[in-house]
């Protein structure tokens, strides 16, 4: 057991550790005021908006990073024609969704299309994905070029590819196969390695990686700039 003295000893080393490391945190600098921060909790791997509501109501909503349009569950919004996801009182953002029955995962899974020409920072820690409509901040991060989808390099059993940025995921990566099954390899995720890690495979067309890999980083996506931004964040073990 540890003396007092020790304890006593460890505690300046501690603090000093933690300001040192917020110092360096991207999000340092007070945020600006065209930022709005929307909170989300994780259920089952996921990202549901908790604060956020389409045509002023409140339900479950999903985020989809690399979901091209927004779906909607046709029992939990009434069709009016026009729709729009209102963040507080602070953003309304107009969209077009697509209908579709959810079978009970959500009332609507919001897209990347309710974000266009803008960007998102997620923070998995703290719960929040905030809106920029200026741009991400990119100060400390990995950043990654798109095309298409959100997407970062990956390293698989040696092999690099791109990996879609898919938070409607909740797996780890999940990787195109002939047959549905389970198995293991070695996964980096740019420069951080998990090591030897459980991973999906499926009929997919490209590799995606999910929220059980996603969620150990700080993510940033400037949807106008096709850039995606990854910091490893420290406080997640």
């Amino acid at each position: 057991m540890l003396s007092e003295s020790v304890r006593r000893a460890r505690l300046p080393l501690a603090f000093f550790l933690c300001v040192a490391c917020s110092s360096a945190l991207p999000w340092n600098d007070a945020p600006p005021p065209d930022e709005v921060n929307l909170s989300f909790t994780i259920q089952n791997n996921l990202l549901f908006l908790t604060s956020a509501k389409i045509n002023g109501h409140p339900g479950r909503y999903l985020f989809g990073s690399a979901t091209a349009q927004t779906v909607i569950d046709p029992h939990a919004v009434p069709r009016t024609g026009t729709y729009a996801l209102t963040l507080g009182e602070r953003a309304t953002l107009p969209f077009m969704p697509l209908f579709l029955d959810m079978h009970g995962a959500g009332d609507a899974l919001i897209g990347a299309d309710v974000f266009a020409q803008r960007g998102v920072t997620i923070d998995y820690r703290a719960g929040l994905l905030t809106y920029q409509k200026a741009g991400i901040h990119s100060a400390y991060m990995t950043l990654f070029r798109f095309n298409a989808e959100p997407a970062v390099e990956v390293t698989v059993d040696g092999k690099r590819m791109n990996a879609i940025v898919d938070t409607a995921s909740p797996d780890t990566v999940t990787l195109p196969a002939a047959k549905e099954s389970r198995g293991r390899a070695q996964v980096s995720v740019g420069n951080t390695s998990f090591g030897t890690v459980d991973v999906h495979y499926a009929v997919v067309a490209e590799p995606r990686l999910g929220n059980r890999l996603l969620s150990k980083f700080l993510i940033a996506i400037d949807y106008r700039n096709r850039v995606v931004g990854l910091w490893r964040d420290p406080r997640i073990p």
